[in-house]
């Protein structure tokens, strides 16, 4: 029945915050579903199944929002928090090569904030709040990763490649962090049960993602702009 629940709300909540016209209503809504779920197998000690809802959960934003902005890029401007921004920025690194993309002076830093706002807003809400911005989080990159299969003229290249490696890799590394650090305010103010041993592996299955991350984008942006130049301009 989770499973089910997460399938049928995650998409149709996110469609109507995406059509709301209200940034914040979008990520609020689509953690309506998820959090229920989550605490449910947390309650059960059931990290693992946690972890693995929590994964398909994102995996139904990334869908649902991709195939939104490719049908109604405008009203995701409206709606998605940093979503123009970002796909604007995103599109002059994919034409130029050059962007915070391919340069660690400036994605590191943003990457550390990021995982310390997560990791505290976890540890405060039982991971309600850090739930909230990861779905945020979600919203923009499906955006313009949705903008992008929208506007190319080879759409399977964003298709299979708009989402690179590593940051499939962070949103895998996030949702484990979310799911593990929710537990100790869980425990205090829930009642769930919750302690730290066995949590190693959570936590090295995490930061091994997180150090993927960073060292696969160093590797690989400037090659991946060239792949999603070639979709969108051709002739560049």
């Amino acid at each position: 029945m989770p499973w089910i629940v997460l399938l049928v709300a995650t998409p149709l909540l996110t469609a109507i915050g995406y059509g709301s016209g209200m940034p914040w209503l979008l990520p609020l809504l689509q953690v309506l579903p998820a959090y229920p779920v989550m605490v449910r197998d947390l309650r059960q000690e059931r990290v693992g199944q946690a972890v693995l809802k929590m994964l398909f959960w994102a995996l139904l934003i990334a869908i649902t929002v991709e195939l939104l902005a490719v049908y109604a890029p405008a009203r995701g401007e409206l709606s998605v928090i940093h979503g123009t921004a970002y796909r604007d920025e995103m599109i002059s690194w994919i034409r130029a090569g050059v962007g915070r993309e391919s340069s660690w002076r400036l994605f590191v830093p943003q990457h550390v904030f990021h995982l310390v706002l997560f990791i505290l807003l976890s540890l405060a809400s039982g991971s309600l709040l850090s739930l909230v911005l990861g779905a945020a989080l979600m919203n923009y990159m499906s955006y313009y990763v949705g903008s992008l299969i929208g506007i190319a003229q080879v759409p399977s290249v964003p298709l299979l490649a708009g989402w690179p490696p590593w940051a499939i890799l962070r949103v895998a590394s996030f949702v484990i962090l979310g799911v593990v650090l929710a537990g100790p305010a869980l425990k205090r103010f829930a009642g769930v049960p919750f302690g730290w041993e066995g949590k190693r592996v959570w936590f090295i299955l995490a930061g091994s993602g997180l150090i993927l991350d960073v060292l696969l984008k160093l590797l690989l942006a400037p090659r991946w702009s060239a792949l999603l130049r070639s979709a969108l301009f051709p002739l560049a």
